[in-house]
């Protein structure tokens, strides 16, 4: 795909480039107001350039780093961001988090079986896990740190599993559903292919991998949507259904879905070459175009993938 090329260190295009020096006004886009209205983000635009200039330079050192050195990177980056921008927008998130467990539990419930397995891969504060421990005999959460687990109120049935940020510490045919929610995006590319190979390595035959992801097509959704035109800061890359649904099929998938998701409720899974054909048509759209409530329902990227 060619916008593969554009997330390489130093390759961005020229419209994307910031003048050193430059006034602010001129550094954002002139729509940058319509962009924070959608984000529900009322923060001056200074504070959108520091983060972004913060970020966008955390963002260039995972790009650049080797696979090894990401290993340790991915906490370091994360850590720098979060402690550098007291007014980051997941900060000030806090009370949506249960709605948005809330949803995600409607859309897991059905595919999990009752006594199986659950694994969150980025689990966060785990509270997601903790939703499902009822259902599952076991739930995992995954992540590089546990600082956000609170395990004073872990269920009995909770095991935190610590990961390097690709790798899954866990037997083969060990898990039955597994799930992820706003990470893909936040992977070198070349780490998002290995950790489709080990989800698909520790589920069992016939399990199910969940994925929700923002789409290209609408992007960016990282705080570069204000400045750039492609996604500049952690996320990493951003897919569209053929990009996502070809690496899933590649790490051994033998079936991918796109689901129409809407607050938690799969309403219904079109053919995947119908998404396809829209996506294309939207993707010949100015980008102002392509950034409205309708495209990001239909847009909105869940992916199930079956072993």
């Amino acid at each position: 795909m060619a916008l593969a090329r554009l997330i390489r260190k130093g390759d961005w295009p020229a419209s994307t480039q910031i003048r050193s020096g430059a006034p602010v006004s001129t550094k954002l886009k002139p729509d940058y107001r319509a962009i924070q209205l959608r984000w529900k983000d009322t923060r001056s635009p200074e504070r959108l350039i520091a983060h972004y200039e913060l970020e966008r330079r955390l963002a260039d050192r995972l790009r650049a780093a080797s696979r090894q050195e990401r290993s340790l990177l991915y906490a370091e980056v994360y850590s720098e961001l979060f402690n550098s921008l007291p007014d980051h927008p997941q900060k000030m998130a806090g009370s949506s988090r249960p709605d948005r467990v809330a949803r995600q539990v409607r859309l897991l419930q059905p595919l999990m079986e009752r006594g199986g397995v659950y694994l969150e891969i980025g689990a966060g504060d785990a509270m997601l896990p903790y939703a499902l421990s009822g259902i599952a005999r076991e739930v995992l959460g995954l992540d590089v740190t546990d600082a956000l687990v609170d395990l004073t109120a872990a269920p009995a049935n909770f095991r935190f599993v610590k990961t390097d940020g690709v790798n899954i510490p866990l037997a083969d045919n060990s898990v039955d559903l597994a799930n992820s929610d706003q990470l893909m995006e936040h992977l070198h590319v070349d780490d998002a292919k290995d950790q489709l190979r080990q989800i698909h390595r520790v589920l069992r035959s016939g399990g199910h991998y969940v994925c929700t992801t923002p789409s290209i097509v609408t992007g960016p959704h990282d705080i570069s949507a204000v400045v750039d035109d492609v996604a500049t800061g952690m996320h990493m890359r951003e897919y569209d259904f053929r990009s996502l649904r070809a690496l899933m099929l590649r790490a051994g998938f033998r079936r991918v879905e796109f689901p129409l998701v809407i607050a938690g409720y799969r309403l219904v899974t079109p053919p995947y070459p119908l998404m396809r054909g829209i996506e294309w048509a939207l993707q010949l759209l100015p980008a102002r175009l392509r950034r409205n409530d309708m495209a990001g329902v239909l847009m909105g990227i869940t992916a199930i993938a079956t072993k």
